[in-house]
């Protein structure tokens, strides 16, 4: 596609605005290289043209991806070619796509929805596959998996791509048995597939895990979920962070008085105010 470089151009200087993570709701700022990879492999799977997509949670504007690249094959045609749709909780998120979607003239939609909750009745089984980059629990990739399966339409062979941090053999093997009861086969793991700034909970690169509906495909999580989700609800931990410039060791957790690395970013070290530090540890927080 000879249009590919412009395009991640494009998407650089878009993705540089957007707001700043979240690490609290586990979100962690995809590469606009990743955001791309994901548009393109949606294409190669024949889930992109004419096709109506919904992103579950969409803090790596995928929706953005997906409708730049469609306005790039179909030049001129604003939603015959296909219609995307983002749920997310974050406003900060969905007022940027809004405000991106508007001054590009893209198809993308958004919906605010905390995915504690049922998905909204009006986008019950209305698509053609989702994209989810869920929370790093089991408990919240089970959730996201279930919203999104809710959103798809009744069909066998549906996409599902759901990127995913790497984990050890028991995590992944509780998560293939998650897979069975929502009755989804894997079609592909890509190693390595999505990289991340600055990540230092994922390595900085995580998988991209192809699923696909079949005639067994249904919601593992109906109701309303009231379990611990992300990764601070489910252990609260303490990480310390070294300055790059004085070596200075700033604690930083929901406990602290400094709650994430963006915060401590934003403030920058105590000692001397450089604002880039390097994460040296993590370890459950001694608090009570």
């Amino acid at each position: 596609m000879r249009h590919l470089p412009e395009l991640s151009q494009e998407l650089r200087q878009i993705l540089s605005r957007r707001p700043q993570a979240n690490v609290q709701l586990d979100q962690a700022k995809c590469t606009a290289e990743t955001s791309l990879r994901r548009a393109i492999l949606c294409l190669r799977n024949h889930a992109l043209v004419g096709k109506k997509i919904l992103c579950v949670g969409d803090d790596d504007l995928v929706s953005v991806s997906l409708a730049l690249l469609l306005k790039r094959l179909f030049p001129g045609k604003e939603v015959a070619s296909g219609r995307i749709e983002v749920v997310d909780i974050d406003e900060r998120f969905l007022q940027f796509i809004t405000g991106v979607a508007k001054q590009h003239a893209l198809p993308i939609r958004c919906h605010r929805a905390d995915l504690r909750q049922p998905l909204p009745k009006k986008l019950h089984r209305q698509y053609d596959c989702f994209f989810t980059d869920p929370p790093y629990t089991l408990q919240g990739m089970s959730l996201f998996l279930s919203r999104g399966i809710s959103g798809l339409q009744k069909r066998k062979g549906l996409p599902i791509f759901l990127s995913f941090a790497h984990k050890s053999p028991d995590f992944a093997l509780r998560m293939q048995q998650q897979f069975v009861q929502a009755g989804v086969s894997v079609r592909e793991v890509i190693s390595h597939f999505n990289e991340y700034e600055g990540a230092q909970m994922l390595g900085g690169k995580g998988q991209m895990i192809v699923l696909a509906t079949t005639e067994q495909t249904a919601p593992i999580v109906e109701h309303a979920f009231t379990e611990p989700l992300y990764t601070g609800e489910e252990a609260r931990s303490q990480r310390l962070y070294r300055c790059q410039k004085c070596a200075h060791v700033s604690k930083v957790g929901a406990r602290e008085q400094v709650a994430t690395i963006e915060v401590l970013k934003s403030k920058g070290c105590p000692r001397c105010r450089h604002a880039r530090f390097a994460l040296i540890a993590r370890r459950p927080s001694n608090r009570d």
